[in-house]
């Protein structure tokens, strides 16, 4: 269901008053209609099924070597304060007789970045999407992020930046396949 943003509207208008602004002034008059359609924006992953980004882009080809896509850009709103976290995720996977058409593995990053997400669950789900949509020997996927919710508050780390990795099948069953996928994306640690 969409949101509904003539209420979302009516709440930040409220909300700009709350916290001692005046929503009548030049610079916050449209300020609730932005608000409103950014939020519709980026939370769109939620009311996004995965099946209809991917939209039959997957296709068979007999190959067991990796695929990688990495350095996708990352966008998510962090669920605990509804600030920004964004940086780049690497996907790598090993096909069984099926790959997937290229831009539909950064659709598929951005239908779950589009929601009020924590890195670990984000990172998790591309995963197992990624396995589940094409019956992968294997998938190793990797999100590197800053969060603004500890760089801007809290704790104010500017350099601070938060990894997590996801790997499944093969890539957890065998450590030179892992290797293999950190070697390639250029972070050899894992």
């Amino acid at each position: 269901m969409a949101p509904n943003r003539k209420k979302i509207e009516k709440l930040v208008h409220q909300l700009l008053i709350e916290i001692g602004e005046d929503p009548e002034r030049e610079g916050l008059f449209k300020t609730p209609q932005r608000v409103a359609a950014a939020l519709a924006f980026l939370t769109s992953g939620s009311r996004t099924d995965p099946v209809t980004v991917i939209n039959e882009a997957i296709f068979t080809q007999q190959t067991n070597s990796m695929v990688i896509v990495k350095n996708i850009e990352v966008y998510s709103l962090c669920e605990h304060h509804m600030l920004p976290f964004f940086g780049r995720c690497h996907i790598g996977y090993i096909p069984s007789g099926k790959v997937f058409g290229l831009s539909k593995l950064a659709r598929l990053v951005d239908v779950y970045a589009r929601r009020l997400q924590i890195q670990e669950r984000l990172t998790e789900q591309i995963s197992q999407v990624v396995m589940d949509s094409i019956g992968a020997q294997g998938v190793g996927v990797m999100i590197e992020a800053k969060h603004l919710c500890m760089m801007m508050r809290g704790v104010e780390k500017q350099n601070s930046e938060m990894i997590t990795s996801s790997v499944v099948g093969t890539f957890r069953n065998s450590a030179a396949t892992r290797e293999e996928f950190f070697s390639l994306i250029g972070n050899r640690g894992g």
